[in-house]
């Protein structure tokens, strides 16, 4: 009996070194698969870092203003009688805009320009009695003192006719009418927006700091996102003499030909001063580089021995100092040297010493002048 059960006990433990011999092999197996297991290169497409010459510039966010430009207003309250225009009209200096009620004043006018007629006469009769000797000079100067009189009382009555006759200040583009016919105004009431759109101004700010790098007359190019595909040039015109307290940056005006009127007062604009001389700048595509809070990287591309012997391509993190931005491309002040290729693609899923592979077939040329197609 006791021989069965020590066999029994011996075929149990048999059994169970046999399992975890078996189990042992299979896990042996894995590790060394795992070990062995080489991740499939990334995809990314590349470029090379090579020298261009780029004009340095001077770039600001700026607004457009029109040269000359007012809220058109009446100066007294009346009511309105004649609207002599059309929204969105383009006027002349002095055209008629509106014409206020001024049938009482037309009245007054009547009367006073009788009594002035009056003094008038009066007056010549006085002059011939007095070179008679038959008034006193005292008599004459009191009837010149009435002439003058009713002559400037005429003259204000046909001042308050004028003011009640809204007419253009300067040649310009109408805005939206906003009176109506028969309709009671206040004085100062808006009645239509006038701007002269052709020259127009661009005004923007720089730092203090380029001060000294700034003249009259320098070359200004003009960009809106209203016009992707369009840029304006102009020339600067004007310069703040003092600067601005609290930013120290000085206020810049340029003056550019608005001929098509595309340009429009309040605009949004991305300006640049162009400096005359050029420089020799380090350029990449502005999509290799990785930025993040402790610095901006760029993956650059590497040969190295792979684990079977044969050379492949991995990537290596470098940071780098980026400069000025021109389209889709970007300078490189420091870290990068000229032909060092980096991964212009894809970089979001790079890794340092990650194995890639290249393909630019299917990525858009970068350009300096990109445009954006709605394909």
């Amino acid at each position: 009996m006791i021989r069965k059960i020590v066999l029994a006990l011996v075929l149990v433990l048999l059994v169970i070194g046999g399992l975890a011999g078996v189990k042992k092999m299979q896990i042996g197996t894995l590790m060394a698969a795992g070990k062995a297991f080489v991740p499939p290169p990334e995809t990314i497409s590349s470029a090379i870092a090579h020298e261009e010459s780029w004009q340095t510039t001077l770039t600001a966010i700026g607004t457009v203003a029109a040269v000359q430009g007012v809220t058109v207003t009446t100066e007294i309250a009346g009511l309105v009688r004649e609207i002599s225009f059309e929204s969105g009209a383009v006027v002349n200096k002095g055209d008629l805009l509106v014409r206020l009620d001024t049938s009482l004043e037309t009245a007054q006018l009547r009367a006073l320009e009788a009594q002035e007629e009056l003094a008038r006469l009066n007056l010549e009769r006085e002059r011939t009695l007095r070179s008679q000797n038959l008034v006193s000079q005292a008599e004459l100067d009191v009837t010149e003192a009435t002439m003058k009189q009713n002559k400037a009382n005429a003259d204000a009555v046909r001042a308050t006719i004028e003011k009640k006759t809204i007419r253009a200040p300067f040649a310009g583009r109408l805005g939206i009418r906003q009176v109506n016919l028969g309709q009671y105004l206040d004085g100062g009431k808006p009645i239509v927006s006038l701007q002269a759109l052709n020259p127009i101004y661009a005004g923007f700010s720089l730092p203090q700091q380029e001060l000294a790098q700034l003249q009259l007359g320098m070359k200004v190019r003009l960009r809106s996102d209203s016009f992707p595909d369009r840029q304006f040039e102009g020339k600067l015109t004007a310069m703040n003499p003092d600067l601005d307290a609290s930013t120290r940056s000085i206020g810049l005006q340029a003056t550019f030909d608005n001929a098509e009127q595309r340009l429009r007062p309040g605009m949004f604009v991305r300006a640049e001063v162009l400096m005359p001389q050029e420089q020799k700048v380090l350029v990449i595509p502005a999509t290799a580089v990785l930025s993040a809070p402790f610095g901006d990287s760029v993956y650059v591309i590497e040969s190295k021995p792979g684990k079977d012997g044969k050379p492949q391509q991995a990537v290596r993190q470098q940071f780098i100092r980026t400069g000025l931005t021109r389209g889709d491309f970007v300078t490189v002040e420091s870290g990068l040297k000229p032909g060092d290729k980096v991964a212009s693609a894809g970089v979001f899923k790079l890794r340092n010493g990650m194995s890639v592979v290249e393909n630019n077939e299917v990525v858009p040329k970068a350009s300096e002048t990109p445009k954006p197609s709605d394909s």
